[in-house]
């Protein structure tokens, strides 16, 4: 390993993986490496036997049918159909490698019982969401939000999105409490309440995204690739390799190697040190929350979460033998402080054998227990045939990499979608390289 890259890249995770296809096509000269003998990282999908290895569970049961019909993901999300992550593939062209299919829908719990969230006007007529006076005052909220015109005063209504909270637009419109849920948690998607007493611009931006997705396709605003998300990051591993990308999959990274000043020199695998300008990785190959070599503490764990992976030999119950769905499980429906998020795919996304589902739960852990925190969401799917509990640290780099060349992106949240992902990948661009990432705008094709 004689030759110098531009920049290193450890982990194949999709953060890393976006960022060498990007680097790559900008003409930066990468080497990707990974310890594991598989693309994906954490954001992998794997077959049968690799699952069941993977949480010590031995060989999987032979009525499951065969290893090449699974792929199960071991990190829950959907691609919002008008998001970021959308934008991203477009504009790289990676969509050539992939085959998307819509998700079938979008549900909340509300007292006890799954909704559909409303994906046209018919539906929020007959949605049992809100009562006939909530829904006329919903209907002025949404008009308020469609017609919000910065540079138009009339469309304001007395309110200022950058200075009013969030409280004080639902004030505005007398929402009651269940319908903020919904929209705060089912459609703006936030983890927990924190968002209500802040500028309201950030929701109204999340709410748009959401109709605008929903409209885009109908049935949900969420995206899923065929044959599991962990095509995601091969499909950037692609692009990064027709730019002239090297990568490098089963090679153990022994030491990240700095100098006297503490700057970035090269990685150390296998007892050689192969050297660049710059490196970019996951959290895992900077000691986790521990000192590195250099002795320095280089992330922080910031939470955890805790996720379940399911099979079952059905669809959920109460969601019209969808094949796919997610379900929101508001924190002020379970007396929390998070959000619980169910994500769920079946055959039909070639991700399981036929007549099988893969139903993920999850949620940030707040007690003790972390697996009894899931039980409001694993009592929605009706009997279980197999279950994979995991807890994984959330971490954060403690500095922007700038004065010593290490760049470390951030875990995998407990959010339901990519958008924190590209905000990620966004930051790291800008702190290697200096400037903003600018984007195209084109369309991607869907299967219904």
């Amino acid at each position: 390993m004689d030759e110098e890259y531009d920049v290193i890249v450890l982990g194949t995770g999709l953060t890393e993986c976006i960022l060498s296809g990007l680097l790559s096509k900008s003409g930066k000269k990468v080497l990707h490496m990974d310890r594991n003998d598989y693309y994906g990282a954490e954001s992998a999908s794997l077959n049968l036997t690799q699952l069941y290895e993977k949480f010590g569970k031995g060989a999987p049961p032979s009525e499951l049918g065969r290893d090449r019909d699974y792929a199960i993901d071991l990190i829950p999300k959907f691609i919002i159909s008008s998001g970021e992550l959308t934008r991203i593939l477009v504009h790289t062209d990676v969509t050539r490698y992939l085959e998307f299919k819509q998700i079938a829908g979008s549900y909340v719990l509300r007292d006890g019982k799954i909704n559909k969230v409303p994906s046209n006007e018919i539906e929020a007529v007959k949605s049992p969401l809100m009562g006939l006076f909530e829904k006329r005052r919903a209907k002025g909220f949404f008009e308020f939000l469609q017609k919000w015109n910065d540079s138009d005063p009339t469309t304001h209504q007395g309110l200022d999105l950058d200075k009013n909270s969030m409280k004080d637009v639902y004030d505005k419109f007398s929402l009651e409490p269940g319908t903020r849920d919904f929209i705060g948690h089912a459609m703006a998607l936030y983890l927990d309440d924190d968002y209500v007493t802040k500028p309201a611009r950030p929701t109204y931006e999340r709410i748009i995204l959401y109709t605008q997705s929903m409209a885009r396709y109908g049935k949900s605003p969420y995206i899923y690739p065929l044959y599991g998300l962990g095509e995601l990051p091969q499909a950037f591993a692609r692009l990064s390799a027709i730019y002239g990308g090297t990568y490098m999959l089963n090679k153990p990274v022994s030491e990240v190697v700095t100098d006297e000043n503490g700057k970035f020199v090269g990685v150390t695998s296998e007892g050689e040190t192969v050297k660049a300008k710059q490196v970019i990785g996951d959290p895992s190959y900077f000691g986790g929350a521990s000192e590195s070599s250099s002795g320095k503490v280089r992330v922080l764990e910031t939470g955890k979460v805790v996720r379940a992976i399911c099979i079952l030999k059905h669809p959920i119950p109460s969601t019209d033998n969808a094949d796919s769905i997610q379900i929101v499980i508001p924190q002020n429906q379970v007396k929390r402080r998070n959000d619980i998020y169910i994500a769920s795919v079946s055959h039909n996304h070639n991700v399981a054998a036929k007549d099988t589902y893969i139903a993920i739960v999850s949620t940030i852990v707040e007690t003790s227990t972390p697996e009894l925190e899931l039980r409001p969401g694993l009592d929605l799917l009706g009997p279980i045939y197999a279950k994979f509990v995991s807890v994984s640290p959330l971490y954060e780099p403690t500095s922007d990499g700038k004065d010593d060349n290490i760049f470390i992106t951030k875990s995998y949240d407990a959010t339901s979608h990519f958008e924190t992902v590209v905000e990620d990948v966004r930051d790291v661009w800008k702190r290697v390289i200096g400037e903003e990432l600018s984007l195209e705008k084109k369309e991607i094709e869907v299967q219904e």
